[in-house]
């Protein structure tokens, strides 16, 4: 498993001391192309010059501490956005589970009763059919009887409808008793969904008080990164520490997780593989973002919380929040392959996790300051992005 991740196609990474630099030199500039003046009006206008580049460095520094802050505050937010939305997504299936187990209990029920129904017409008719027959006094029997071989075959033959009738009688109360132990689970099953209910909309209040609270983060974040040089800038560092974040996991998964499932690549799946979420597809690949930035993949809009489910089978390389890119979790499918899905709600997997084709590892959300639910869809090989629409079914 050696991935060698690449920076193709970006600028070299600044920072904010190379913005003041910038600044600084087109101040002087700006100066030295000015008119000649007095040597005290020249002094004057450095002094000046000089409290603007400082008021200008401290403002970039405030705004870029400003930025960080909001950035700590945006993931911790969207961390507890995750923890609600994994454990309503447990609820939800628990809900789904009980519904399937109340449906299986039904039926049983219902095919008890009709059971039931059945050795009561039967019982009925064997006591008719007794009461009909009259009583059986043994004695009268005797002295009727012309033979004694005859009286023991009249005996045998009434035990035999006694030992049926009990045996009738016996199923009738199995049956009984089974059809009370149903109702009684049917009835705790009943208990249990609304249990369950009334926790589903507990969790939805707290999932939509913390969605809130992420979207005043994320409205005042945009305001601090609004040029087009600081949203390149910001691209340029999330796309590092993402290629930092998957080199580092590719070593620990060597490390620490071996390999548990053979892992075949995905070359042989070229144009074969399901999309890992249903929605509208953004064919973003290889086109400009921003400036000189351009996309290493794909977004697929969808529905919040639905699931986002692994294109072929592999090993969880990479499962965590990352600047830009929000909840990520990349797969590693071998032959030098993974696949990344970012922007999620909630990660599914962990770290070195074995997960097979079309099982669900994530689900749909808006991570990393997106403003609508979508995921972000990459393919690479050998750490060098490829077009991930090739791979999808057409």
């Amino acid at each position: 498993m050696a991935f060698k991740f690449s920076m193709s196609g970006y600028q070299p990474l600044t920072n904010s001391k190379g913005r003041v630099m910038r600044l600084l030199l087109c101040l002087m500039a700006a100066t030295l192309s000015a008119p000649s003046f007095s040597q005290q009006d020249e002094n004057k206008d450095l002094e000046e010059l000089q409290q603007q580049i400082k008021k200008k460095q401290q403002f970039i520094e405030s705004n870029i501490a400003t930025v960080k802050t909001l950035q700590q505050q945006l993931k911790k937010e969207e961390l507890l956005i995750s923890a609600s939305a994994k454990k309503l997504d447990q609820t939800n299936n628990q809900l789904a589970e009980n519904q399937r187990e109340q449906k299986s209990l039904n039926s049983e029920r219902k095919t008890l009763q009709k059971k039931q129904q059945q050795q009561e017409s039967v019982l009925e008719k064997q006591l008719r059919s007794a009461y009909m027959a009259g009583n059986h006094d043994y004695a009268k029997m005797i002295f009727n009887l012309e033979s004694a071989s005859k009286f023991e075959r009249l005996l045998t033959y009434y035990q035999y409808l006694n030992a049926e009738r009990k045996q009738q009688i016996d199923a009738f109360k199995a049956l009984s008793q089974q059809l009370v132990a149903v109702e009684k689970q049917l009835a705790d099953k009943q208990q249990q969904l609304q249990s369950l209910r009334t926790t589903e909309l507990a969790q939805q209040t707290q999932l939509a008080s913390q969605q809130n609270a992420r979207k005043i983060t994320l409205n005042e974040l945009n305001k601090r990164i609004n040029t087009e040089a600081e949203q390149v800038e910001q691209l340029q560092i999330n796309e590092q520490s993402l290629l930092q974040a998957l080199t580092a996991a590719a070593e620990e998964v060597q490390n620490n997780n071996p390999q548990q499932v053979e892992l075949l690549g995905l070359a042989n799946f070229k144009g074969k593989l399901k999309a890992p979420v249903s929605g509208t597809l953004r064919k973003l690949f290889g086109n400009r973002r921003t400036g000189q930035v351009r996309w290493k993949g794909i977004i697929i809009y969808g529905n919040e919380g639905a699931p986002v489910k692994a294109i072929q089978n592999a090993q969880v390389l990479y499962a965590d929040w990352l600047e830009g890119f929000g909840l990520v979790i990349a797969l590693n499918h071998g032959d030098g392959y993974m696949s990344l899905y970012g922007h999620n709600q909630a990660l599914l997997k962990g770290v070195g996790e074995s997960v097979s084709q079309g099982e669900s590892i994530a689900l749909v959300g808006q991570s990393g300051g997106q403003s609508r639910p979508s995921l972000y869809f990459e393919i690479r090989h050998k750490g060098n992005p490829v077009n991930p629409s090739a791979w999808l079914v057409r």
